[in-house]
């Protein structure tokens, strides 16, 4: 199992994707304390720098509230799924089915997540920086790419010797 390349491009997914479920995604900030370089209030209370995780957002170290559950639930079941397809090297059909589905699940992540900092946008906050972790699931959707592809050259390669048999 290990010994095949496509074993270790999801064991790198699964890492990433744990990766940016644990780090922050984005952060705003408060367009007062941007402009005015003062503590800002408004819809946040007095903060400067609200950092945005997939599940909730904090600032200085608290969290303020449970925000979007959406994004967490999307990465925590392509996360799962990844995991699941590692154990799945005797079936190579349904391997390469879990993959295009953690591959859509990612790329419905990354709507939810544009739509949802769109939202924050529209709202007090002014400027916002996503995080260098945001490019995990991005890294992730390429290595299960790569992983499908091999997981494919497998198939064929056993289909073209059964074939000789």
């Amino acid at each position: 199992m290990i010994q095949r390349i496509q074993t270790l491009y999801l064991l790198a997914a699964f890492a990433l994707c744990i990766g940016c479920l644990c780090s922050p995604i984005a952060h705003f900030f408060v367009q007062e304390a941007c402009s005015l370089g003062e503590e800002a209030y408004g819809l946040w209370g007095s903060y400067e720098r609200v950092d945005m995780y997939n599940l909730w957002l904090a600032s200085g170290g608290k969290h303020l509230f449970y925000f979007c559950p959406v994004l967490m639930a999307i990465l925590v079941i392509a996360t799962a799924l990844v995991f699941i397809d590692i154990w799945l090297y005797k079936r190579r059909a349904l391997q390469m089915r879990v993959v295009t589905f953690s591959m859509i699940l990612l790329v419905a992540w990354y709507i939810a997540y544009g739509i949802i900092t769109l939202n924050l946008l529209n709202t007090e906050m002014m400027l916002w920086r996503p995080h260098w972790t945001t490019a995990f699931p991005a890294a992730a959707l390429i290595l299960l790419y790569l992983a499908f592809r091999r997981i494919l050259k497998d198939e064929m390669l056993v289909r073209s010797l059964d074939r000789l048999r």
